[in-house]
């Protein structure tokens, strides 16, 4: 637990006078949750760094045991905020899981995953993979290499499991978006089937991220896919081998958000203003001059109350690099990005297409014009939020007018085929005609009910 001290802050604050053009704050003592990854480190930032105590707020980082306890201290107020999967706040707000309104005013990264398999599992992909003339496999690996190996395992009867973090996390999603895209089903949710393995050819199931590597190790799955330090990690132990990144499944593709019940946004308007502006400050710490500060992230990381894993370990990826098979580091620099693209912008395409991808695996069981879309995207994500913040950033010379998209409509441009695994172009102003393009999943008004659909 990070608790920051109130009477020094104060005491601090008020010689300086920062507190001068401080927010009118509703509350300034918070409590805000994290799993231990290497993206909450904006949380961590802003702590350490001060930016939240340059805010008059007076905060606790606590680490959550998962997923689920996490949201569900946020609805009941134990928690004020967390970093949060970016499927959550829409997951609740339309039903999915626990019903709440939840919304995000700060998107806390891009890119920052990877899909590892076991050894074994590596030894059997590698006849399948080219190789450069480097002697190393080419990258991205297409999900195609693993075909032969889950066929086998069919063969001999034996379901070939891999695990990810959440139901409705970005990693559940990108590793059903590899594998599909390689020509392997991941499995259906319907309403009375919600472990998602209707119709699998590979079999997914929930682990926390720390418990990855140990639950590989123990042969409980042949592969998984999460965030940093989990998949260097399996590299450092000597028992699985990273894949691919999701940089390489779709580059610079959004990652965490910052959740806050919409209750609390009413309740605490300047207090949530506050929050973002330490954010984003922490956000702009972490990526400035070339992510020269990344080092120091490292070693506050891997402190036992934030990460908990070696240095060394937060450090492959965090600073830059990626390991894949033992020995084979590549140069990735975008592997982590926490401001640059305006990755702290909470954009309305982002939101559509974790919608998508709920509805094509069945967690949203009907189809829903593109309107719903916007509409949903709009009631969870909030720019609006977001570039108040940024605005008095920049108005207090702590920021840069430049560095903000100030006349998005919330959209991004769509992102181009030639940056997607698959090949497959995504416009979040037309969810449907994105669905209908992509060859695996649920489409028009396609619905499972608890059999086998295969889209």
């Amino acid at each position: 637990m990070k608790t920051l001290l109130l009477g020094l802050a104060a005491s601090s604050a008020l010689m300086s006078g920062a507190w001068a053009d401080m927010l009118d704050l509703e509350k300034d003592e918070l409590t805000f949750g994290f799993i231990k990854l290497t993206d909450m480190a904006p949380l961590a930032i802003a702590y350490e760094q001060g930016f939240f105590d340059d805010e008059g707020l007076f905060v606790t980082l606590e680490a959550q045991a998962n997923w689920k306890v996490l949201i569900d201290g946020v609805i009941d107020g134990t928690l004020d905020g967390a970093h949060m999967l970016a499927g959550q706040p829409l997951a609740a707000t339309i039903g999915f899981g626990t019903k709440a309104h939840i919304i995000t005013p700060f998107s806390m990264d891009l890119n920052g995953n990877g899909i590892t398999v076991s050894n074994a599992v590596w030894q059997e992909m590698k006849p399948n993979i080219p190789v450069g003339d480097d002697g190393k496999p080419v990258h991205p690996i297409s999900a195609k290499a693993l075909v032969p190996v889950v066929d086998k395992y069919k063969a001999e009867g034996k379901p070939f499991n891999m695990g990810m973090v959440f139901p409705v996390s970005t990693h559940n999603y990108e590793l059903r978006y590899w594998l599909a895209a390689g020509g392997l089903h991941p499995g259906y949710y319907s309403p009375d089937n919600i472990t998602g393995q209707i119709g699998a050819d590979v079999f997914l199931s929930v682990t926390p991220p720390p418990q990855m590597p140990s639950t590989l190790e123990a042969g409980t799955i042949y592969g998984y896919s999460v965030g940093e330090p989990w998949n260097q990690q399996a590299v450092f132990k000597g028992i699985g081998v990273p894949v691919v990144t999701d940089y390489e499944l779709w580059k610079n593709n959004p990652e965490k958000v910052f959740g806050i019940t919409a209750e609390f946004a009413e309740k605490y308007p300047n207090t949530t203003k506050a929050v973002v502006k330490a954010l984003i400050r922490a956000a702009m710490w972490l990526d400035e001059n070339d992510n020269a500060n990344r080092p120091e992230a490292v070693k506050i990381l891997s402190r036992p109350d934030y990460v908990g894993a070696d240095y060394d370990v937060i450090a492959n990826s965090m600073t830059g690099t990626f390991e894949y098979e033992k020995g084979d580091k590549r140069d990735v620099p975008d592997f982590n990005v926490f401001f640059r693209y305006n990755a702290t912008y909470p954009f309305y395409s982002d939101a559509v297409w974790y919608l998508t991808q709920m509805r094509r695996w069945g967690q949203i069981p009907e189809a829903k014009p593109d309107a719903w879309y916007d509409a949903v995207a709009k009631s969870v994500y909030k720019p609006e939020i977001y570039l108040e913040a940024a605005r008095l950033l920049v108005e207090e010379g702590l920021a840069k007018e430049e560095d903000f998209p100030w006349t998005s409509d919330g959209y991004k441009i769509p992102t181009p085929a030639g940056d997607v695994i698959d090949g497959i172009a995504y416009d979040g102003k037309t969810p449907n005609a994105y669905l209908d393009s992509l060859p695996i999943g649920l489409k028009g008004d396609q619905a499972v009910q608890g059999i086998e659909v295969k889209g």
